[in-house]
């Protein structure tokens, strides 16, 4: 490639060496020259510069600051210290992200603003602007923020159900942040290593990680939530996690599909929230050192009550080996089926039980506490009346009770009531329904102390308060 490259020039020097050129000769020098350096400039363009250069523009720094209150230092009263919380501190974070709307709409991971008191986005050129975020799914981890600009590069999407192993993957984000000196963002260049990996070891970030794809493009801290580009220039995967006993890369990193981000975005950008698919089946979790319970399909451990799975028929014992066009190995494909489906669609599972296949349609639904009827406790608490099909899903204990289904920050803090807690007594009273329970916490307003006693976790666990 270099002889190559080098020939055209090279001849040209040797034709003046031959002897005196008249004028036009030498501007037909000049002119070879340039026509030289234009295929040297041509022949470095690879598919990989071509891609990085429809996708760069639109990837962005996420730059976080989130206020805490430092551990309380138990020597502080002998020093005169008469602050009690804790002194105020702030701790900066950054990130990765790419515009997937003219308007600036961002996509990134949710571990990248989780917590984050202020976030804010640096555009290539270094413009910075104030974010909001629109949305969190932790499951996911993915995040939707957005900031108030027109006319942003957008981040071409394709798709992630047909890639092959072996083919160019490119990670594009801003590992180390302003560190390295200015807000471009940085390149790192490898091939797709396996694609339907479920993690279930320790990987930077959080959340659940199944179906994730595998690269050993570098990727670093600060990359989070930064593009995974194919070689034609298209956002396959959103990069969010790696494998590492070092605290660096070692070339197994890990990116969400662009399929499922592209779902979680929409349900984000629709409803603020995200919905959670649900047919009403546990499945038997494998052990690790078994390798037949990792291929063998998933295993219906329980079915809850009034499920769309009770209405199709599933049983506890029955083993999902299909569903859709995707083959279920393991508990692990199940659930990154479940991420993938869509609230109000009908599945087609492959169900193999004693020996025996059938096919079984079922409707996909929303969780049965997302359609429940709420109540609104002094507007700071939504509660739901525990049922059957919510006290399977959750495993809880009691019979009966209210849920919290949230809970504003200011009262969690405060009181250390949790999104989740079963509220089944308040004071000498058991709760039967989330109406009682609301009319209890309301008559109780202002007339003293209450002890109220949840479940958390399988644990009855008393809370004391006032509502003044």
């Amino acid at each position: 490639m270099t002889m190559r490259r080098l020939t055209p020039l090279f001849l040209v020097l040797l034709l003046g060496c031959e002897g005196a050129a008249p004028a036009s000769s030498s501007a037909q020098g000049i002119t070879t020259r340039r026509e030289a350096a234009g295929q040297i400039a041509q022949g470095r363009r690879t598919a990989i510069t071509d891609a990085v250069a429809r996708v760069a523009p639109a990837v962005v720094t996420v730059q976080t600051e989130t206020v805490f209150r430092s551990p309380v230092d138990p020597f502080a009263f002998f020093f005169g210290k008469q602050d009690s919380q804790g002194e105020q501190q702030t701790r900066a974070g950054i990130g990765s992200g790419f515009i997937v709307q003219p308007n600036g709409v961002i996509v990134t991971n949710a571990h990248v603003v989780a917590g984050a008191t202020n976030v804010s986005i640096a555009l290539r050129d270094g413009t910075t602007y104030p974010a909001k975020i629109l949305g969190i799914d932790e499951m996911n981890d993915l995040a939707v923020l957005k900031i108030d600009a027109r006319n942003l590069p957008v981040a071409p999407l394709g798709g992630s159900r047909d890639l092959l192993i072996g083919e160019w993957a490119i990670a594009i984000g801003n590992p180390y942040g302003f560190l390295l000196g200015n807000s471009e963002p940085s390149v790192t260049t490898g091939v797709i290593s396996a694609t339907g990996r479920n993690l279930v070891g320790q990987s930077e970030g959080q959340g659940v990680y199944v179906d994730m794809i595998q690269t050993d493009a570098s990727i670093n801290p600060g990359n989070s939530g930064g593009p995974l580009v194919n070689g034609a220039g298209e956002v396959i995967g959103v990069n969010s996690s790696i494998y590492t006993p070092t605290g660096g890369s070692i070339g197994l990193g890990f990116a969400i599909p662009i399929d499922r981000a592209k779902r979680v975005t929409d349900d984000l950008l629709a409803h603020g929230t995200v919905r959670r698919p649900w047919i009403g089946v546990k499945i038997a979790l494998p052990q690790q050192n078994n390798r037949d319970a990792l291929r063998g399909g998933a295993v219906i451990r329980t079915v809850t009550p009034g499920s769309p799975a009770a209405a199709a028929g599933l049983e506890n014992g029955d083993v999902i080996v299909r569903s859709r066009e995707r083959a279920v190995r393991n508990a692990y494909d199940w659930e990154a089926e479940l991420l993938e489906m869509h609230v109000g669609e009908d599945a087609d599972l492959r169900v193999r039980h004693i020996g025996r296949e059938r096919t079984v349609k079922v409707r996909v639904a929303d969780l049965p506490e997302v359609t429940a009827q709420k109540v609104s406790v002094l507007k700071e608490i939504e509660l739901i009346t525990l049922t059957p099909s919510i006290r399977s899903e959750r495993s809880i204990r009691n019979g009966q009770g209210a849920v919290v289904y949230k809970v504003s920050q200011r009262v969690s803090e405060e009181l250390g009531i949790q999104s989740g807690d079963v509220i089944v007594q308040v004071n000498r009273t058991a709760v039967s329904n989330a109406q009682q329970a609301g009319r209890l916490l309301e008559a109780m307003t202002g007339r003293g102390p209450i002890r109220m006693i949840v479940e958390r976790g399988g644990f009855l666990i008393p809370i004391d308060f006032q509502i003044r």
